[in-house]
């Protein structure tokens, strides 16, 4: 029965079929499958309602997790702070060389 468990365990993680392909293939038969079923008409297209349906769906979904939410709004207030800082930087170097004479032409 010992042998029974060590098997189950291989045969658990061991990939087949599909998982088994290089993605490039897995590409190319699930391309021809969309091909084939926009052919037969039976291709499932979304509208613009359905879709900002689905998204709001997802966005739903996605900002339960306050963990994760207050992640993006640390990164945003990060990202929006190093922009803040380069265009004063910029806008100090940029009076300095007009004060100094900058470019003349």
């Amino acid at each position: 029965m010992a042998s029974n468990a060590t098997n189950d365990k291989t045969k658990g993680t061991a990939k087949r079929g599909f998982a088994a392909m290089d993605e490039a293939t897995q590409r190319a038969i699930a391309s021809k499958g969309g091909q084939a079923a926009h052919q037969k008409g039976t291709a499932h297209e979304f509208d613009s309602e359905e879709a900002r349906r689905a998204g709001q769906k997802g966005g739903e979904a996605v900002s339960r997790d306050r963990e994760h939410m207050a992640a993006i709004g640390r990164k945003g207030g990060e990202s929006r702070q190093s922009a803040a800082r380069a265009a004063a930087e910029k806008n100090r170097s940029g009076s300095e060389q007009s004060s100094k004479g900058g470019n003349k032409q």
